[in-house]
């Protein structure tokens, strides 16, 4: 028996159990919001929240998924939880980055929303990479952050990311920060970089044993939602 080609089912069977057993609960979700003013959206989070971002997934959201091993053992996953997988990885044409940004691009145009894990697959924990803002600034889609918390879990603290895991019957928290939106005339570097201090600063508020410093710089005011 093949253990790397069985493993992929096994994780998937393992998430489609999470979700038929887990409660989920959203905070401050504007999304109803943003799609009576036609606005489309996609979703940023930590690559150690993947799991419970996955149990709450929203059906037809497309996710960039990067060609490692780590990726393809969450290509199950997602399609279980009818979730669009996007075969990529950090950016990089070598890598598949480039047609699978511009896939990233129509789903999201064609109405659907997004999901990047901003800081995978490698890390470091916490470090936003220019994927989410690019993609924001291309089809003006709002950010909306999402830190994804489950009651009960287990924390892999040996991982670069110490991967959550959420637990059988737990309860997983979905919080989401007010959108952000790219602001006239801003760099990817800089809109990145609010997206990067939103998600450290939301981490910090709710989950603060796990969240990691808080960047080194004055704190970047944050637009509220109308």
């Amino acid at each position: 028996m093949n253990i790397k080609r069985l493993l992929p089912w096994l994780i998937g069977v393992v998430v489609l159990g999470l979700r038929w057993t887990c409660r989920v609960r959203y905070h401050n979700d504007l999304r109803a919001k943003l799609k009576s003013q036609g606005t489309p959206y996609i979703y940023v989070g930590l690559h150690a929240h993947q799991l419970g971002a996955i149990i709450a997934a929203e059906p037809g959201t497309g996710a960039m998924v990067s060609r490692s091993l780590d990726g393809e053992l969450i290509v199950n996953a997602l399609q279980h939880a009818k979730c669009v997988p996007v075969r990529g990885s950090g950016g990089r044409a070598s890598k598949g980055g480039a047609s699978a940004f511009r896939a990233l691009v129509e789903h999201v145009e064609n109405g659907q929303p997004a999901f990047l894990a901003v800081d995978g697959p490698r890390g470091p924990r916490g470090k936003v990479y220019p994927g989410a803002a690019k993609l924001s600034q291309k089809t003006r889609a709002a950010v909306l952050i999402a830190i994804a918390i489950p009651s009960r879990r287990i924390v892999i603290k040996k991982a670069w990311d110490r991967l959550q895991i959420p637990l059988p019957f737990s309860r997983v928290e979905i919080t989401f920060c007010d959108p952000l939106f790219p602001q006239l005339g801003e760099s990817v570097e800089d809109f990145s970089a609010r997206i990067e201090w939103a998600i450290a600063d939301l981490e910090r508020q709710l989950d603060p044993a796990e969240a990691p410093d808080l960047l080194n710089s004055e704190p970047i005011e944050l637009p509220r939602a109308a």
